[in-house]
């Protein structure tokens, strides 16, 4: 593929932009031709590792009129402004998850890209994975029956022991359930359909953290959003999930980064969701957990194939797979989480049209 539409601009120029550099300057399908940041600097030292051209502002990116899609890599307050002036500036979108920390921004981002007639997508791509799509074959073939339940679980003591700059975590818009609940809640959407309504229990056990990680280590926070969530899902098939995202689960668990989809005939267990292969595990009544083995490609740290899928469905004319609808669907449950446990109650999701198609067997050609 070539022309018009692959020329990508990335913004933000932190730890993860590392793995979407890699593999899309390694990609045939997009251009990177340029990165900016608010430290500059960075942004340099980021184009120089990656071979990429030039380095920018902000500014300058966004008034580039040889770019067609932005990258945006910024943190999740600033996901939404962002976008909002890619999509201004006449760019195509791919972002980070969250799609944004407020619902109501999410909503008039996705408004306004549809308004302009421009792609917006989000993350997480790792759906797009082996793993999770070896598992959506194997349900839409019937191989555990009707999905009945799923279980989600994403565990452990939070990211201040490692992160080198994790006060946003506990900020508003962050917590488990904004950091990491987009992979489980976009695995389920994918392989079982909308939510049509959630509940939840959340709280804050541990009110403030003590960073153990260079170079911050001994430094406060003030933890301003829930840490341990559970999660009730209603999905508009019938079938009802449980999702459980803590950074208060200090000794290990066994459950921990794993997702179990239960039908009438067999259950089905993912990989983790933060992962794109595998394994696939399936187990009938009475029988062993048998492994499948993976029927796609894109096992590996495949950051940036969505980006890739946007850009080449530009080019097909057909719909891209991290959709925004899709990811503003995920915002809504998350807020409705959180809702449904400060005031005592279910909340009511607006309905997703359809789920994403699946990958080409074989990969891209």
């Amino acid at each position: 593929m070539s022309g018009k539409s692959n020329r990508i601009g990335l913004i933000g120029c932190g730890n993860i932009s590392a793995i979407y550099l890699k593999n899309l300057t390694a990609s045939k399908d997009v251009q990177v031709v340029a990165c900016a940041d608010i430290d500059v600097e960075r942004a340099k030292a980021r184009a120089q590792e990656f071979g990429v051209p030039k380095a920018y502002s902000v500014d300058e990116l966004l008034a580039d009129p040889d770019i067609d899609i932005v990258v945006n890599l910024t943190i999740p307050a600033s996901h939404a402004e962002v976008s909002r002036r890619a999509l201004e500036a006449g760019k195509h979108v791919y972002l980070e998850k969250p799609l944004a920390v407020e619902l109501e921004d999410g909503r008039s981002v996705v408004a306004l890209a549809e308004s302009k007639g421009l792609r917006i997508a989000c993350a997480p791509e790792t759906f797009l994975g082996g793993g999770i799509q070896t598992c959506r074959k194997l349900l839409d073939e019937g191989a555990i029956g009707l999905p009945v339940s799923a279980t989600g679980f994403m565990m452990g003591g939070g990211p201040e022991a490692w992160h080198p700059d994790p006060e946003f975590f506990y900020k508003k818009g962050g917590g488990p359930l904004f950091d990491m609940g987009p992979y489980y809640l976009t695995a389920f959407i994918y392989l079982l359909g909308g939510i049509r309504r959630v509940t939840a229990s959340a709280t804050i056990p541990v009110p403030e953290r003590v960073i153990k990680s260079q170079p911050k280590a001994g430094a406060r926070i003030v933890v301003e959003t829930p840490t341990h969530i559970s999660g009730v899902l209603d999905f508009t098939s019938g079938a009802v999930g449980t999702l459980i995202t803590s950074f208060n689960v200090n000794g290990g668990s066994n459950l921990a980064n794993t997702i179990e989809i239960h039908g009438t005939e067999g259950t089905l267990k993912a990989p983790d969701p933060n992962t794109f292969g595998g394994p696939v595990l399936l187990r009938k009544p009475g029988g062993d957990w048998e492994e499948v083995p993976l029927a796609f490609g894109y096992a590996d740290n495949m950051r940036g194939i969505g980006v890739i899928d946007m850009a080449r469905a530009i080019a097909e004319g057909r719909p891209h797979r991290a959709t925004g609808r899709m990811a503003l669907h995920v915002l809504e449950a998350m807020h409705g989480l959180l809702e449904a446990s400060a005031t005592e109650r279910h909340v009511a999701l607006e309905p997703l049209a359809e789920r994403p198609a699946m990958m080409p067997v074989g990969g891209f050609a």
